[in-house]
C-alpha cells in the first residue's frame, strides 16, 4: 500500500512538473519576442540562454540537492523543490525583460527541480528487476504532463502570454501543499548517510561518482545521449515555426501529440520490451530509432514525413530510463540520491552546452547567407548517436536481464 501510494505521489508530482515545462514550449516565440527578440533565429539564441541558464544552475546545484536527499531524506527536499519552481513561473509571469526571465531560469534551477529526488526516491523502494519499468513510469508521468502542458499552454496563450505562467505557479504551488500532508518518508533515518563539505562540490561529486565500479560508461552515455536529444526540447517551437510556419496552438498540439507518445511508450511499451527482448536489446532499439529519427528532421519539410520521425522519436526515449537503471543499479541505497544528482548534474551540463550549440546552428543555417538547411541541429544530433555507439554497446554486462 506504502509502495502503490508513494509511487503514484511521485508521477502525479512529475505529471505537474511536466505540464509546467511543457506549458511555456509553444509560447517561447512569443515570449521572446516579448522581451525584445526581432527575429525566429535571434529569440531561438535567447531561448537558449535560458536554457543554458538552468542548466548551468542546476549543474552546481544537482550533487548537491541529491547528497542533501540522502542525509535528510527525499521528502523535504522535493517538497521544497516543488515550492522553489512556483516562485520561478511566479517571476516568469510577471517578467517584462529577458534579465528577469534569466533570474526566474536560474533559481528553478537552484531548486534541482523534482526529477533528482523523484528518481532516488523511485530508486529507494524498487528492486533492481524494477527500476528500468519504474523509471520508465516517470517518462510516461512527463508524456501525459507534454499531453496537457503544451495544450494548456497554447490556450492559455488566447489570454495573454503571461497566462501559462501562472497556471504552472498554482500546479507547482498546490501540488507542494499536498505533498505535506500526504508523501512518507522513503529512506530510513538508519540508510542515511551524513553530509559533508565535499559534497558541496559539483566538481568533486561527480568525480566520485565515475570513480565508482560500473558507472563511468553509463554516465558517460547518459550525457552524450542528454546533448543530442536536447536538440528537440530547445528548437521544436522554433523549428516549426520557421519550416511549416505554424502560429502557437499548432506548436502546442504537436508537442501535446508527442506527449501521448511518450506515455504510451514509456508506461506500456517500455516494460513489454523489457520483458520481451531485455533491457540491452530494448535500448539498442532505443538507439537506432534515436538516429534514424534525427537523420529524418534534419531533411523533412512536409507533414506526412514529420509523423513518422515524431513516432520514432518517442522511441528514442526509451534510450534515458534504461541508462539510468544501469547506473542505479550499480550502487547501494545510500548513494542513489548522489548518482540521481549526477546524472542531473551531467545532464544539465549537456543543457547548458548543448542549447548554444543547437541555436547557433539553427541560427547559422536559416539566417545566414549562404545553404538554407534549418534541420542542420538534427543532423548534428545524429552524429553523436554514432559516435556513441562504441560506449553503447559496452552497457550490454551492465543490463540485468
Amino acid at each position: 500500500m506504502f509502495k502503490n501510494r508513494a509511487i503514484l505521489f511521485i508521477l502525479v508530482t512529475l505529471m505537474i512538473d511536466a505540464i509546467g515545462i511543457g506549458i511555456v514550449f509553444p509560447i517561447m516565440p512569443d515570449l521572446m519576442a516579448r522581451v525584445g527578440a526581432e527575429s525566429t533565429g535571434q529569440g531561438a539564441f535567447l531561448g537558449g540562454l535560458l536554457m543554458t541558464a538552468y542548466a548551468g544552475a542546476l549543474f552546481l546545484c544537482g550533487p548537491v540537492v541529491g547528497s542533501l536527499s540522502d542525509a535528510v531524506g527525499r521528502r523535504p527536499i522535493l517538497i521544497a523543490a516543488l515550492a522553489m519552481l512556483a516562485l520561478d513561473y511566479a517571476i516568469m509571469a510577471l517578467a517584462e525583460s529577458f534579465w528577469l526571465l534569466l533570474l526566474g531560469r536560474t533559481l528553478a534551477g537552484l531548486a534541482g527541480a523534482t526529477y533528482i529526488t523523484a528518481t532516488a526516491y523511485i530508486a529507494d523502494i524498487s528492486s533492481p528487476q524494477e527500476k528500468a519499468a519504474n523509471f520508465g513510469l516517470i517518462g510516461a508521468a512527463f508524456g501525459i504532463g507534454f499531453v496537457l502542458g503544451p495544450a494548456l499552454g497554447g490556450l492559455a496563450a488566447g489570454i495573454s502570454v503571461s497566462a501559462p505562467f501562472w497556471i504552472a505557479a498554482a500546479l507547482s504551488a498546490g501540488n507542494a501543499l499536498f505533498g505535506l500532508f500526504v508523501l512518507p518518508e522513503s529512506l530510513p533515518a538508519q540508510k542515511r548517510r551524513p553530509f559533508g563539505r565535499r559534497d558541496l562540490n559539483p566538481f568533486r561529486s561527480i568525480l566520485d561518482a565515475f570513480r565508482l565500479p560500473g558507472l563511468a560508461v553509463p554516465l558517460l552515455c547518459i550525457f552524450i545521449f542528454e546533448f543530442a536529444n536536447m536538440v528537440y526540447p530547445t528548437l521544436w517551437a522554433f523549428w516549426t515555426r520557421e519550416v511549416f510556419d505554424w502560429p502557437t496552438l499548432y506548436i502546442g498540439l504537436s508537442l501535446a501529440a508527442y506527449g501521448v507518445l511518450l506515455a504510451l511508450v514509456q508506461g506500456g511499451l517500455l516494460p513489454l520490451f523489457i520483458r520481451w527482448f531485455g533491457d540491452f536489446r530494448t535500448l539498442m532499439l532505443g538507439m537506432a530509432s534515436a538516429l534514424i529519427g534525427m537523420v529524418g528532421f534534419g531533411f523533412t519539410a512536409a507533414l506526412a514525413p514529420l509523423i513518422l520521425f515524431l513516432l520514432l522519436a518517442a522511441l528514442s526515449d526509451l534510450v534515458p530510463a534504461l541508462m539510468t537503471a544501469m547506473a542505479s543499479n550499480q550502487v547501494e541505497e545510500d548513494r542513489q540520491g548522489v548518482v540521481q544528482g549526477v546524472i542531473a548534474s551531467l545532464s544539465s551540463v549537456a543543457a547548458v552546452l548543448s542549447p548554444l550549440v543547437m541555436t547557433g546552428l539553427f541560427q547559422g543555417a536559416v539566417d545566414a547567407e549562404g545553404v538554407y538547411l534549418p534541420g542542420a541541429p538534427f543532423l548534428f544530433s545524429a552524429v553523436l548517436v554514432v559516435l556513441m555507439m562504441p560506449l553503447v554497446l559496452r552497457l550490454r554486462g551492465h543490463a540485468t536481464r
